[in-house]
């Protein structure tokens, strides 16, 4: 029971990592709020919870809109008067050259990537400052490190992501706040399961050829990064502040010959 009484929200919590991380959570003792715009997958996630002894809540709110997310903690805080850790996951991805990018999907995709973890932080922090103490987990990508290709925009977010994940840590470390940041490879959710099914005629070839980028050999598991998401969470990584946590088979630092 690594996060006995503590209070989680983690957004886009309904599906794909953001899911095995709220199980995980709340199977060491957190009670975990999710947040998802899908309310079936949220309010799916929470029944799953439940069903295993865990407490969970569930929270519908864009967290693209501020007078949503402001509502949304003022709910939560006077509820459960704190919030321990804030694990911003949302995102939503896009592939494509920079000149085939249209600019209503540049807005969407910053919105929904990088809005989506300023939104929830800005509101939430100021009580975590209160309380001199919280964990502030963000979903970055390996995509922030290298350079994948068709992948400009997603990448551009999810370097803004490690980039804010440092600047904040500087700001709140007077607090005992901590900021990491997640930087998975290509992880098997089922987001990334439609995407194959949906751009490729082949999605099996696809899987085969994304898995030679990684030295493991295969694609990750939305467990996997949910693991890691526990350790930040957790005490046992209280030296760790501003710090990239690469959870990605090997793409980055590795080569395949």
């Amino acid at each position: 029971m690594r996060l006995q009484g503590k209070v989680a929200l983690i957004t886009g919590g309904g599906s794909g990592i953001g899911r095995s991380t709220a199980l995980l959570f709340a199977a060491e003792g957190a009670h975990v709020i999710i947040n998802d715009v899908h309310k079936e997958n949220g309010e799916g996630t929470v029944k799953d919870i439940q069903h295993n002894g865990g407490s969970a809540t569930f929270y519908h709110a864009d967290v693209t809109i501020p007078e949503a997310v402001k509502e949304m903690v003022e709910h939560i805080t006077k509820q459960f008067e704190k919030i321990d850790i804030l694990f911003n996951n949302v995102g939503i991805s896009n592939v494509g050259r920079i000149d085939e990018v249209e600019p209503d999907v540049w807005d969407k995709v910053m919105s929904v990537n990088v809005k989506g973890v300023y939104l929830p932080t800005k509101y939430i922090v100021p009580h975590m400052m209160e309380q001199k103490g919280g964990c502030i987990i963000n979903m970055s990508s390996c995509a922030a490190e290298i350079g994948l290709k068709q992948r400009a925009l997603y990448s551009a977010t999810k370097g803004a992501i490690l980039s804010l994940t440092k600047a904040m840590q500087v700001d709140y470390a007077p607090y005992n706040i901590r900021v990491n940041a997640l930087l998975p490879g290509t992880i098997f959710t089922p987001f990334v399961e439609n995407y194959l099914k949906n751009a490729y005629d082949n999605p099996q070839a696809a899987i085969a050829s994304i898995k030679t980028r990684q030295l493991s050999g295969e694609l990750g598991k939305p467990e996997d990064v949910a693991k890691a998401a526990l350790f930040l969470a957790t005490d046992e990584s209280s030296f760790m502040m501003g710090s990239p946590l690469y959870i990605d088979g090997g793409v980055v630092f590795g080569k395949n010959a």
